[in-house]
């Protein structure tokens, strides 16, 4: 089976899309640009401005950008026109797109057809419909906040994320980005949080530009870009793999000899099969108005990445579930299985989702430095209060990131350790250290930023600041790379936690210039006050500042000198989740109640112990069904050329394999009765966290011991007596 399954699609030819090949409506003989695609599929501001009155236009306009709340005869005129939109483009359905806690998304279709007197069939969208929907909550994840027949929900629609037509099955359905709550009105979903943090970032830093000098800013948005990292195996290859079908990743497999050892794929030209697949995918994206921006080899054989142009967060968030769900339709297409666990193969890199974070007012980013001595003090404040809410809110940061998945990747060679620590480059690192020994305390801004070189900041840090890829939270130029998340993860949760925590150093900032005299009217007037305050928080967050090895072991030990957690597994790292301080700053600053942090941390909790379970059921499965047989049959074959020597008065060269095979056959049936003995032992424990904390030490060990064991049997066993896809080949044929 395998010899066939590997000709086969060493056999195959590149799917090649016809999209770019279609010839545009009234231009015969030329294809559409992308420009002409992007956004054809969703109702994004050209559509509104076309659709809509002026006043209607800008009113919705000023939801979308100021959260204005949109009076009921506007909204009535929004439902009318997106209906209509809708069905020109082949619409029959519409549902609200949401995004409950089990990291997918979630729809329910409706028919716009309607059924009128005499039943006369018509197609209506009322505003209803638009602004709210009553999907059956009772089996999404709430992590205690209902009982089970507590089964109403509600979706709500988002004015801020633009609405959308997924093309499926040959039909067309419009989708409306909507948050997800339950009857009394807690939030159920990813959006929710995302969306009160962003609005509370948003007023932090409002009040802490005022301070500073700047009281004409009305909105602060915080934007995002996500790079999303990805496996594609043939999909042939997956099917005959239980573990990757049931866990997203290999749970057993020997390396092969080649792996990544010679860095020849990184960068390296894209296979012509699979560049197929990322031009259709990519035009899918561009038509719901998704800004793919970069496509490339990444570090393991048949791992990519592709990348977005920055959005504001909630947007982004969205786009990224969307990119996630066309990535792996389009895939299948093209006979591919796109795996985004985050270590879905032993031996090679991982897959994680660098999150590119910032923060932006009137267009400008408020982390890059500006042309203007006021402008640089800005972004050395904005900087600092980042800085003071990620050190503060360290333990809460790496709970955002904690997953199963991330834990074969977090620490691994490729990605960075959970230990959250900041990285600014040696230019910064100078000016906070200059900062921070008092060498500026100008009465004169212009004069403090030129004693300081700040000044030149915008050229330093474009040519001369290095990128740290062991980081966990790099600032690149303009930004911040909080590279720790998962590639698996909805981006929102650990953005939600991020805007928090950075909202609290920007509150923390505010109260320490108002105790030096510093208000809006006098921020321009006390500049030496102003550099007070840099250089306390300067001299504060100076223990999360790293610019070395964040692998090594020197880094560890020093980490903890300086007292910042190092949350090595998930168990450990979610109970940062419910501590005093992680409460008090969610409920604090209105991102959620207490109830909801509660329900959060039992939600990751129990979706921890259940992956840990799937996977171990999923090996002795496999180990019963494929490794064994196997291991059986190849001893059985040595067993009687051993007896047929014997039969014969000869030496038998079997003996000492077969005797091997027979050590590697108790090893295996051993572990697989001690894994079997343990679970029942753990799901004996009487909390759900004394169960997950077994897990990640007691079970997680058996089953890379019985791994091992299974791996030695693959290498050691005749090829064609293995019956699963082996690593090199899903690795390297495609």
């Amino acid at each position: 089976m395998r010899s066939t399954i590997v000709q086969q699609i060493a056999a195959r030819k590149p799917l090649v899309s016809t999209v770019l090949e279609k010839p545009v409506p009234g231009k015969p003989g030329r294809a559409p640009r992308v420009s002409e695609l992007y956004g054809t599929m969703t109702f994004d501001q050209r559509q509104m401005k076309a659709r809509l009155s002026k006043p209607a236009f800008e009113k919705l306009i000023s939801t979308i950008e100021r959260a204005a709340p949109l009076d009921t005869t506007t909204a009535k005129l929004v439902a009318e026109a997106i209906k209509n939109w809708a069905v020109e483009k082949g619409a029959t359905h519409f549902c609200h797109w949401f995004q409950p806690q089990t990291g997918v998304t979630a729809e329910k279709h409706d028919a716009f057809l309607t059924l009128e007197d005499l039943k006369h069939p018509v197609e209506k969208f009322s505003l209803s419909q638009l602004i709210q929907s009553e999907p059956d909550a009772s089996s999404f994840p709430s992590g205690g906040m209902r009982a089970t027949f507590e089964a109403r929900g509600y979706t709500a629609w988002d004015p801020s994320s633009p609405v959308f037509i997924m093309e499926s099955g040959g039909g067309r359905t419009l989708c409306i980005p909507s948050a997800f709550i339950s009857y009394h009105g807690d939030a159920l979903d990813h959006k929710t949080g995302l969306m009160r943090s962003i609005e509370t970032l948003s007023n932090r830093a409002i009040e802490l530009l005022a301070l500073l000098g700047d009281t004409k800013v009305e909105r602060v948005i915080s934007t995002l870009g996500t790079e999303q990292e990805y496996f594609l195996i043939d999909r042939l290859f997956y099917v005959q793999r239980p573990d990757l079908m049931m866990c997203g990743r290999s749970l057993l497999g020997a390396r092969p000899p080649k792996g990544q050892q010679l860095e020849d794929h990184y960068f390296g030209s894209i296979p012509r099969r699979v560049q197929a697949f990322m031009v259709e995918m990519e035009m899918e994206l561009f038509k719901l108005g998704v800004p793919v921006k970069t496509r490339h080899n990444e570090v393991a054989p048949n791992q990519f990445e592709s990348a977005p142009i920055f959005e504001e967060a909630n947007v982004a968030c969205d786009h990224n579930q969307l990119t996630m769900e066309i990535l792996k339709r389009i895939a299948r297409k093209h006979s591919f299985e796109a795996l985004f666990h985050e270590k879905p193969f032993a031996g090679v890199n991982g897959s994680g989702k660098h999150s590119n974070w910032s923060m932006s007012a009137h267009g400008s980013n408020l982390l890059e430095p500006g042309k203007t001595p006021e402008q640089n003090i800005r972004f050395l404040a904005m900087l600092l209060a980042v800085m003071r809410g990620v050190q503060k809110h360290a333990g809460l940061l790496r709970a955002g990131i904690a997953s199963p998945g991330n834990d074969h990747r977090l620490g691994a060679n490729e990605a960075p350790p959970a230990i959250i620590s900041i990285f600014l480059g040696d230019q910064l690192n100078h000016i906070l250290d200059q900062i921070e020994k008092g060498v500026v305390s100008e009465s004169s801004t212009a004069d403090a930023v030129l004693k300081l070189g700040v000044n030149k900041l915008p050229e330093v840090l474009k040519d001369n600041t290095d990128r740290n890829r062991t980081s966990p939270f790099a600032f690149t130029g303009n930004k911040f790379e909080f590279r720790a998340v998962g590639s698996s993860a909805s981006p929102a949760f650990p953005v939600t936690l991020l805007n928090a925590a950075v909202a609290d150093g920007m509150s923390e900032m505010c109260q320490a210039l108002r105790d030096v005299g510093v208000t809006g009217s006098k921020a321009k007037s006390r500049p030496g006050a102003v550099w007070e305050v840099l250089r306390s928080f300067a001299k504060s967050t100076k223990n999360i500042r790293f610019e070395g090895n964040n692998y090594s072991e020197e880094w560890v030990k020093e980490a903890e000198k300086r007292g910042l957690p190092h949350l090595r597994k998930t168990p450990e790292a979610l109970e940062q989740l419910i501590s005093k301080e992680s409460v008090r700053l969610l409920a604090d600053t209105g991102v959620f109640t207490q109830q909801e942090v509660t329900s959060r941390y039992r939600v990751r909790v129990e979706h921890y112990i259940k992956t840990l379970q799937i996977e171990a059921e999923t090996l002795k499965m496999m180990v019963d069904e494929f490794v064994l047989p196997a291991a059986f049959r190849y001893h059985s074959e040595l067993a009687r050329g051993v007896n047929a020597a014997k039969d014969a008065g000869i030496a038998a060269p079997q003996l000492d394999v077969a005797s091997q095979v027979g050590q590697w056959i108790q090893q295996v049936q051993a572990k697989r009765k001690q894994l079997e003995s343990s679970l029942h032992q753990v799901e004996s424990l009487k909390t759900e966290e004394q169960k997950a904390r077994a897990y990640s030490t007691e079970i997680a060990g058996l089953l890379e011991e019985l791994r091992a064991v299974c791996d030695e049997i693959e290498t050691g066993i005749a090829d064609d007596l293995w019956p699963l896809p082996k690593y090199r080949e899903m690795l390297f044929v495609s």
